[in-house]
């Protein structure tokens, strides 16, 4: 890995230390993956209310490649195993074709014509069957001249528009859009160009860009589509699933609702790992908000496959409501551990043990963005042990290769008082800074509690207030009692270069008050916040856009009203 310069060491920094990551990740293929995230902001998502958990289904290449066995009779196979198996019941909705399904040569017309050999009823029946079932059809192509196979199937480059329309009569729901051959042409054109083929259809359909992480998707992908790969093509081995973890990990910030890393599909079920690995491969999935493929073929799966597949607590840290991909806490010689924060407050905690020998792992809940709240109601979500932790201190015997994965409710929290109140004076549940810890009525100063200074927006001074740092988070208890938050927020003086921040502020999932892009050259912002019914306070601060270097950020002069 090059040398990094100060500035772009200082996000890779406070990228690692955000969200609530507090150590460094697991491996150096981790370390390249945030080096590369550095500093970019993500786009806008798109707004068409699709994907707002991350696609659960099927797609057959990890299990046939182009083999004779993908044709209508295994696709038809699947749709009724999701039914009959309960896949379905667990979330899983996408049936989806790979490459292979057409002639390697359109029509007179131009079109794609299905192969009839491996589907002679042709596509649009098979879309037709896997509807009938209750479930959504997916179908795949490439931003190339020609697919990825090597026997050479067409590819959309150029004709993004015909096969948008094609894919539409089908009555697909979901295209995979993948990367070969193609030509050279710039890739967001490519993707762009497929993506607004895709809306002119008038059909909703989930855009999943197989970019491979070429160039960066994530900063800009999430305006297009639904999901994009972030690295190559998964194996079914230990070594393959865990390098594609390290990489995935740390592009957390750029992932939610409508927009989701994809670090490829499941390899659970074909053969080349343990039991213990395909759990750990599943976990890790769920705990990064990925697409949940199925790659193996269910007409072959054993009781234990459909296990692991199955399981409806790993599956619901994966399509929780709140959509925040998982962090990695620490990852000091392969001992891994990761945190998710859940819609209702819980926490989600995975112990991994990347190392050949069994080993204890531990974590601190105070380093899971739930505060001191003990007594925590602890279910271990593959064994189902509930126990009890009063300590604040997690730990685990886990075996090589394996995951312990927690799912954390932490006790109640002292309910703020009724009347005015300063929200400087008040304890949080819950925490996550970009660069050094919040402070309470003290700017942000990057380093050790207390060493910032009066907070101070547009040469205004305010005694009170909490100084953050992008990107983080605060969180506060409720119960219900609470009517509103009135609050200056603002670009602290002391950055005086290029800080630039947006102010949310959430009721539970609900955002009730965003303040825009305020930058260092603006004077604060008032924000008045309808906090009425809500259990949960949650104060965001996000990058501007144009990287997190001096984002200083003010919540100035906080009051709450309770009752």
């Amino acid at each position: 890995m090059h040398s990094l310069r100060s500035a772009v060491a200082r996000r890779l920094t406070a990228v690692l230390t955000a969200l609530p990551l507090l150590a460094p990740v697991a491996g150096a293929a981790a370390l390249a993956g945030a080096a590369v995230l550095a500093g970019a902001a993500p786009a806008a998502a798109v707004d068409d209310g699709q994907a707002l958990t991350p696609p659960m289904g099927f797609n057959n290449w990890n299990s046939t490649h182009c083999r004779a066995e993908f044709n209508e009779a295994m696709v038809k196979g699947i749709a009724d195993l999701f039914v009959s198996k309960g896949l379905k019941a667990a979330g899983y909705r996408y049936v989806n074709l790979d490459d292979c399904w057409a002639l390697p040569n359109r029509d007179a017309a131009g079109n794609l014509v299905a192969d009839p050999v491996r589907f002679p009823g042709g596509i649009k029946a098979l879309a037709d069957y896997v509807h009938s079932k209750g479930l959504k059809f997916g179908i795949y192509t490439s931003a190339g001249t020609k697919t990825c196979d090597t026997a050479g199937f067409p590819g959309g480059l150029g004709h993004e528009q015909q096969d948008a329309a094609l894919f539409a009569s089908f009555g697909v729901d979901y295209l995979k859009y993948d990367n070969c051959n193609n030509q050279g042409v710039d890739a967001r054109k490519r993707y762009a160009d497929m993506a607004e083929a895709l809306r002119k259809t008038g059909r909703p359909i989930v855009f999943s860009l197989c970019e491979w992480g070429e160039n960066q998707p994530w900063t800009w992908a999430s305006s297009l589509g639904h999901l994009w790969r972030t690295t190559g093509d998964i194996g079914d081995s230990w070594s393959s699933m865990i390098s594609i973890a390290h990489r995935n990990q740390p592009l957390a910030p750029y992932a939610g609702p409508g927009r989701w890393n994809d670090p490829d599909m499941l390899e659970v079920g074909n053969g080349g790992m343990s039991a213990a690995e395909y759990r750990t491969h599943f976990t890790l999935w769920s705990m990064m908000s990925a697409p949940l493929l199925i790659g193996s073929d269910l007409r072959k799966a054993t009781a234990e496959t459909f296990e692991i597949l199955s399981n409806p607590d790993v599956i619901a840290l994966d399509q929780d409501a709140l959509g925040k991909q998982g962090t990695v806490v620490s990852g000091s010689g392969g001992l891994v551990v990761m945190a998710k924060e859940l819609a209702n407050g819980d926490r989600a905690l995975s112990l991994t043990n990347e190392t050949g020998s069994t080993a204890t792992i531990s974590a601190r809940t105070d380093a899971l963005g739930i505060g001191n709240r003990a007594p925590y109601a602890l279910k271990e979500l593959w064994t189902k042990a509930a126990s009890t932790n009063t300590s604040g201190i997690i730990s685990a015997s886990v075996a090589p290769h394996a995951t312990v994965v927690y799912r954390i409710t932490p006790g109640s929290a002292p309910l703020p008082p009724a009347g005015t109140s300063h929200l400087s004076d008040l304890p949080w549940t819950g925490v996550s800074n970009g660069w050094g810890p919040v402070e309470k009525d003290r700017s942000n100063g990057e380093q050790a509690a207390g060493d910032g200074r009066t907070l101070t927006v547009g040469g205004a001074t305010y005694a009170k207030g909490l100084g953050a740092h992008a990107a983080g988070t605060l969180t506060y208890h409720l119960g219900g009692r609470c009517t509103a938050l009135t609050v200056d927020v603002g670009v602290d003086d002391e950055s005086s270069r290029t800080g630039a921040v947006v102010f949310q502020i959430y009721r539970d999932t609900v955002k009730v008050a965003d303040s825009g892009v305020v930058t260092t050259s603006d004077a604060a912002r008032g924000l008045t916040a309808d906090l009425t019914g809500g259990q949960t306070l949650r104060l965001v601060v996000t990058d501007g856009g144009n990287g997190i270097d001096y984002d200083h950020a003010d919540w100035a002069a906080p009051r709450l009203t309770c009752t």
